[in-house]
Parts: structure tokens; sequence; C-alpha cells
């Protein structure tokens, strides 16, 4: 058997892209790594060719996404296009495929699909004016988490309880065009469980930071393994499912006297965290899902 071929696009180079590469030498792969801002397609007599710094794509077996950095709208575009059309010229496995991407990246369109299913949400606005966001702000309770609608990572998430500030911050949204996401704080802040899933495996990491509300690792929060119940498994499994994603995390906030509510889904998990506390190799079972990716696409392909 040949040996497979993985292309990840967008890790670049770090933590994340070492573990990556060490767990396809143990697992007998070749991984490659590539920009987005390298993806081109040529097409001659009708026959797109699409390629990457590491070659063309049709040469890899399994493409693994990971974060695509900022760009213009056509950017942006053209590169989600470029990953539409391997996925319907059915070229390659893409996890996660472009059309999850869009969806999580997209705080207000993961809101809505995890409301669908039936999983509670924190209370929520989702506005394009100064004057809506301030009034979304006193309905809310007058403390407020305000979060970019696209973005990771804790950037850009801030806690407002100050009249003024809120004006400040609304406005200045304002004139950037932005879209306020304004959502209810759910109290103590400090504290979440992330749902890391995967493939079909889904471990928990009860995330905690004694300075501030976020508890992302990157804003000085620290992370302890957790056991999970049936219903905080089948939840992730659910609504991973339902966006199409393969690997991923599903965030949830508890609060006093309610059931957990799902605040946010990733499509492009950091796991450093969660590796810290965990004693296996999450890399391992990264590539062990892009090879499980692999060898069903091959099957599909060929019947």
């Amino acid at each position: 058997m040949s040996q497979l071929r993985i292309l990840c696009l967008g890790a670049g180079d770090g933590w994340h892209s070492d573990q990556l590469s060490n767990a396809s030498a143990n697992a007998g792969c070749r991984i490659d790594f590539a920009t987005y801002e390298s993806l081109q397609t040529v097409m001659i007599n009708g026959d797109a060719s699409h390629q990457c710094e590491a070659g063309n794509l049709r040469d890899f077996d399994v493409l693994l996404t990971r974060t695509m950095p900022a760009g213009s709208l056509e950017q942006i575009t053209f590169r989600l296009a470029v990953l539409h059309a391997l996925v319907h010229d059915q070229t390659l496995p893409i996890v996660n495929p472009p059309t999850a991407l869009e969806i999580a990246i997209d705080k207000f369109a993961t809101l809505q699909r995890v409301s669908a299913l039936g999983f509670p949400t924190p209370d929520t606005a989702v506005v394009q004016s100064r004057r809506d966001a301030l009034d979304a702000f006193q309905i809310l309770g007058s403390d407020c988490v305000v979060k970019p609608i696209f973005g990771g990572e804790g950037r850009g998430v801030m806690r407002i309880r100050d009249p003024e500030l809120a004006w400040t911050t609304f406005s200045t949204l304002e004139n950037l065009g932005a879209v306020c996401y304004v959502q209810k704080f759910i109290p103590p802040g400090g504290s979440d469980t992330r749902l890391l899933v995967i493939g079909d495996t889904v471990r928990g990491i009860q995330r905690t930071n004694d300075t501030e509300f976020r508890t992302n690792v990157s804003s000085g929060g620290h992370c302890q393994a957790i056991d999970l119940n049936k219903q905080q498994v089948e939840m992730a499994q659910t609504i991973c499912k339902d966006i199409g994603l393969r690997f991923a995390s599903v965030d949830l906030l508890h609060f006093e006297g309610g059931e957990a509510k799902v605040i946010e889904v990733n499509a492009i998990p950091g796991w450093r965290g969660a590796q810290a506390v965990s004693q296996v190799c999450i890399a391992d079972e990264i590539l062990q899902e892009l090879q499980s990716q692999a060898a069903a696409f091959a099957v599909k392909v060929c019947k």
C-alpha cells in the first residue's frame, strides 16, 4: 500500500504543526503544509488544476483545514471556492469541509443551528447599528459580552457593564461596518467546559481562568481533564454531525440553577491545553481520523 499523503492548509510553523508532523511520521504517513494564500487554479480546456505551494491537490489523499488568515472578500471567497470544487469533483476528502467551516466560523449561524437542534444557548442579539445594539444591551440586562461574529481564541471579546463604554464600543463597531454580536453575560465567568471531538471520540476539558471571564489558554486559562456524561457526549456528536464537522470543539458555559449553554462551536480547535492534561497523544488521534476518512473516501470513489 502506498504512503498516505496528507495536506494541511493553514497550520504554519509552531507547536501544532510539529505535533502533526510527529504523528504523521509515527503513522508512516507524509504530511505537507501549505498556506491558503498559495492556492491557485488553472483551467485549460475546461480541466481545472488546483495547486498550492506543496503541489497539485490531486496528489494528496486527504486534506486537513486549519486557520484561514484574514483577507479581502475576494480572497476568502476564492479559497473557499477551491475547497468546494474539491468536494464537488470528489478530488479528496476534507476535514473539515468548506460548508462546515462557513457555518462554524460564523457565531450567529452556529448559534442558529445549535438552537434549532434544541440545545440551550445564551440570550443573544445580533444587530447592525449602534442604536439597536444599545437597545439589546439594556434588554439583556446591561451586563453583556460583545464578540466579533468571526474570530476565535478570545480575540476582540469584551464584557461591558457601563452604558458609556457600550455607547463607545457600538459606535466604533458601526463605523467599522461590523455586526454587533451582543450576548447576555452568564455569571460567574472564568470557567467553561470544552468538548473536544475527533471523529467519534469526545473528551472533556474543564477550562478556568482566575483573573478574567475568558478561559482560553492564550488568555491565561488552565485546563483539567474531566469525565463526561452520556448527554454531553451525545450533544457534541449531534452538533458536529449536523454541521458536518469531524474535528471540532463544542464549548459550554455553566451557571447556577440551570443547565449548561452552548456558546461556541470551533471548527479549527487548538489542543495544546487539552494535550497538557491528556495521557493520549491527540495528534495521533487526529491522524487516525484522517486515515479513516481517506480510506472511506477511497471505497466510495471506487464504487
